[in-house]
C-alpha cells in the first residue's frame, strides 16, 4: 500500500494495490471526468487511469499537468481504439451521453456514465437496445450512494436494522447560478428533474423498488427565470412503489440555502423497526439504535425503546472524500463507484445501478416531467414498456 496526499492533521488516504487484473478507464469529459482521474489515480486499485478526451484543448492541457503520463486526445475514437482501455467513463453533457455509450459498446468497451444515464426516452430505447445487443456493461455514476453515511445507511438496513422501509423522504436543494454559467445547456437544454432531482429520486427508487405512480407539482424560481430556464427548478414529488411503500422527493435550484438547518442532499428512512438519516455535504449517519444498556427507572422504562446515535466521519474522511478542500466534490465517491464497478466486472459479480435500472430511473424522472406538466398523477409503467423494459 502506498500512502499518498496525507496533509498534518487528516487522516491520510491509503491507495491499495493495484489487483492483477485492473482494467484501464478512459475519460471522456475532462471537467468532472478531472475529478475521476485523481480518483482513479490516488484511491483505486481495481481500476487505473490510462487516457483522457475532451474537445477543448485547455481542459486537456489543465488535466496533462496534474497527470502527465496519460494519453490525451481530442479524438473519441482514437481514445476508443486504445486496447489498453477496458472502460470508458462519460462526463459530457446530458444530450451527447447517449451518442458516446453506444460508441463505446460498438467498440466492446464497458462504461460509467454519470447521472442521468440519459435525458430522452428516445435515447434511452437506443442505449438499452445497444447493450443488449453487444452484451457490454454500464453503471450509473450515481455519487450519492457511493457517499460515506449514504454507504453507512444502505449496509444498516441490508442488515435489517430498521425493518421494512415504509416511507422515504429525500431531497436535494442547491443554489445553481454558478452551473448556468458554467453549463449553460442546463437552462435551455433539459430539466431540473433529470439533474439534480436525479439524485433524489434515485435513492427512493434504491429503497422502494418499483415505483408504481408519482404526482408531481412544479414551478420556476425568481433565479431560474432570470436564467431562462426552459423546465422547472422547483419540485415536490409524491411516489408510491409497486410493493405499496411511499416516498416523497424534494428539489429547489435557485434558493438561498440554509445549509446549518438542512443538508443540500438528504435521505429520511422511516422503517417498521427504526429510521435513520443520510447527509450530505456533511457526513452525518444518524439512527435509531435498541437502548440495550438503559436501566428500568420508577416510571416504568420501556425496554423496547430507542436510542438515537450520530455518527459525523468528517474528520476520519474528509480527506479521502473532499480532497481536504472546504467540502470539495466527489473525489470519494467517483472512486467507490468506479472501483466497485471495476471488482465486479474483474469477478463477475453484480453491481447496481446497472443498466437497466438506471434505464427505468430515467423512466421515474420522465413520469415526474409528465406530471408536473399535466398537473396530475402518472402512471410509470407504460413509459417503461415504451422503451422496451
Amino acid at each position: 500500500m502506498g500512502l499518498i496526499e496525507h496533509i498534518p492533521g487528516t487522516q491520510p488516504v491509503i491507495k491499495p494495490p493495484r489487483h492483477p487484473k485492473a482494467i484501464g478507464v478512459g475519460v471522456v469529459g475532462l471537467h468532472e471526468g478531472r475529478t475521476l482521474l485523481m480518483a482513479l489515480a490516488t484511491r483505486c486499485g481495481h481500476v487505473y487511469p490510462v487516457a483522457g478526451c475532451d474537445l477543448s484543448g485547455e481542459k486537456i492541457e489543465a488535466s496533462r499537468r496534474e497527470w502527465p503520463g496519460l494519453f490525451y486526445t481530442n479524438d473519441y475514437d482514437a481514445m476508443l481504439a486504445r486496447p489498453d482501455v477496458g472502460i470508458v467513463a462519460i462526463y459530457t453533457p446530458d444530450s451527447e451521453h447517449a451518442g458516446h455509450i453506444i460508441k463505446a459498446f460498438e467498440a466492446g468497451k464497458d462504461v460509467i456514465c454519470t447521472k442521468p444515464i440519459v435525458n430522452s426516452l428516445d435515447a434511452a430505447r437506443l442505449v438499452l437496445e445497444a447493450g443488449r445487443r453487444t452484451g457490454r456493461k454500464l453503471i450509473v455514476g450515481q455519487s450519492t450512494r457511493f457517499f460515506e453515511p449514504f454507504r453507512r445507511q444502505r449496509a444498516a438496513f441490508e442488515r435489517g436494522e430498521f425493518g421494512d422501509v415504509e416511507l422515504a423522504d429525500a431531497h436535494y436543494i442547491h443554489r445553481m447560478d454558478w452551473y448556468y454559467r458554467k453549463s449553460p445547456w442546463a437552462a435551455t437544454d433539459t430539466d431540473w428533474v433529470f439533474l439534480g432531482l436525479s439524485h433524489p429520486l434515485d435513492l427512493l427508487r434504491w429503497y422502494l423498488g418499483s415505483i408504481r405512480s408519482v404526482q408531481a407539482i412544479g414551478s420556476r424560481s425568481k433565479m431560474g427565470r432570470e436564467f431562462g430556464v426552459k423546465g422547472r427548478d422547483v419540485y415536490v414529488v409524491n411516489v408510491e412503489a409497486v410493493s405499496g411503500a411511499i416516498g416523497r422527493a424534494m428539489g429547489h435550484y435557485g434558493c438561498h440555502e440554509l445549509p446549518r438547518a438542512r443538508n443540500c442532499i438528504e435521505l429520511m428512512l422511516y422503517g417498521s423497526a427504526g429510521s435513520s438519516l443520510a447527509q450530505y455535504h456533511d457526513m452525518r449517519y444518524i439512527h435509531t439504535t435498541p437502548e440495550t444498556d438503559a436501566k428500568e427507572s420508577a416510571g416504568g422504562f420501556d425496554p423496547g425503546a430507542l436510542g438515537e446515535v450520530v455518527e459525523d466521519y468528517l474528520y476520519a474522511g474528509r480527506q479521502y472524500y473532499f480532497n481536504s478542500e472546504v467540502h470539495g466534490m466527489h473525489y470519494g465517491e467517483f472512486a467507490n463507484y468506479a472501483d466497485y464497478f471495476g471488482r465486479a466486472l474483474i469477478e463477475g459479480a453484480p453491481y447496481l445501478p446497472n443498466l437497466e435500472e438506471g434505464i427505468e430511473t430515467l423512466c421515474l424522472m420522465e413520469a415526474v416531467r409528465q406530471s408536473a406538466e399535466a398537473r396530475q398523477p402518472v402512471e410509470v409503467g407504460p413509459i417503461l414498456q415504451s422503451v422496451g423494459l
